[in-house]
C-alpha cells in the first residue's frame, strides 16, 4: 500500500480534528439559524426544507472538501491502513440496511410534490458531511495521539452530541436526548462499517440513506409496519455494541509523529 504519509500537507493533530468538528457544527448550525426555518418547522414544505437543512449541508460539504483538500487528508480520511480481521460485525450494518428498506416501503409517498422530494433527495449529502467531519478528519486528528477504541468512542460520542443544537432549532429536549443516543448507536455501526470494509465511503452512502428513510417515512402517514423499523435499528445497535470490540482489536491505523509535514 503506498505510503500515505506523503500525501498530508499537515501532519495530523487531535486540537486540529476537534477545531474542524466544532467549526463544522457551528456552521450548520449558524446557516440553518440565518434560514430563520425551526426544526419543528422542516417538513412543512420543499422551501422549507431545503432553506432549513439543505443548504446548510451544501455549505458544510463544500467547506469541508476545500478544508481536506489544503490539509491533505483525504486518503486517511478515506481509507484505513489495514481491514478489521473480524468480519462478522458487519452485520449490525445489514440489519441497519434492512431497516432503512422498511422505512422507504412504509413511507407515504403520496404526500411528496416535486419540490419536497427534490429537497429530501439534498438531505442523502448528510452522509458526506457528517461522515467525513466525526468519522474521516476527526479520526485522522485522534489517531494521531490516541488508541483506536478511544477513537471510536470518541467519534461516535461527538457525533450524537452534535444533535444536541436541534434543541436550539426548536425541537423539545426529550427527542433530541433520544436522538443522540440513537446516533451514538448508529455512529458506532458507521465506524465498524470503515472498519471492515477499510473505506468511509460505504459509511457515507449507508448514512445518507438511513438519514433520508428515516426523514421520508415520517413525512404523511407511514404505513403500520414502519414501527419494524426502529425496532430493526436498536438490534443492529445492539449488534454493534457487541461487535465493535472485534473491530477494534489488534487495529493498527495510528498515525505516527514523524508522519506528513511539520506544521
Amino acid at each position: 500500500m503506498p505510503d500515505i504519509a506523503q500525501r498530508y500537507r499537515v501532519r495530523p493533530r487531535v486540537w486540529i480534528g476537534l477545531v474542524i468538528y466544532v467549526a463544522y457544527v457551528a456552521v450548520v448550525f449558524i446557516v440553518q439559524q440565518l434560514s430563520g426555518v425551526p426544526y419543528t418547522a422542516l417538513g412543512d414544505s420543499g422551501a422549507n426544507l431545503f432553506l432549513g437543512a439543505g443548504l446548510s449541508l451544501i455549505v458544510g460539504a463544500v467547506l469541508l472538501a476545500l478544508t481536506t483538500s489544503l490539509l491533505g487528508w483525504w486518503q486517511p480520511a478515506l481509507f484505513d491502513r489495514h481491514r478489521s480481521a473480524h468480519k462478522w460485525p458487519i452485520v449490525a450494518a445489514i440489519i441497519m440496511v434492512v431497516a432503512l428498506v422498511v422505512n422507504l416501503a412504509s413511507t407515504d409517498w403520496g404526500a411528496f410534490d416535486v419540490a419536497f422530494l427534490a429537497a429530501a433527495i439534498v438531505l442523502l449529502l448528510v452522509g458526506f458531511t457528517e461522515e467525513l467531519a466525526t468519522r474521516g478528519l476527526l479520526l485522522v486528528g485522534l489517531r494521531s495521539r490516541l488508541s483506536e477504541v478511544w477513537v471510536w468512542l470518541l467519534t461516535s460520542a461527538l457525533f450524537g452530541l452534535m444533535h444536541l443544537v436541534n434543541v436550539l432549532s426548536g425541537q423539545a429536549v426529550g427527542p433530541t436526548l433520544q436522538q443522540v443516543a440513537l446516533a451514538f448507536g448508529a455512529g458506532t455501526i458507521f465506524y465498524i462499517l470503515r472498519r471492515v470494509t477499510g473505506s468511509l465511503i460505504w459509511a457515507m452512502v449507508l448514512h445518507g440513506l438511513w438519514d433520508f428513510s428515516t426523514f421520508s417515512a415520517s413525512h404523511g402517514t407511514p404505513a403500520p409496519f414502519v414501527v419494524l423499523g426502529g425496532v430493526l435499528e436498536i438490534v443492529a445497535i445492539v449488534v454493534a455494541f457487541i461487535g465493535v470490540a472485534f473491530v477494534i482489536r489488534g487495529a493498527d491505523e495510528r498515525i505516527s509523529a514523524g508522519e506528513g509535514s511539520r506544521v
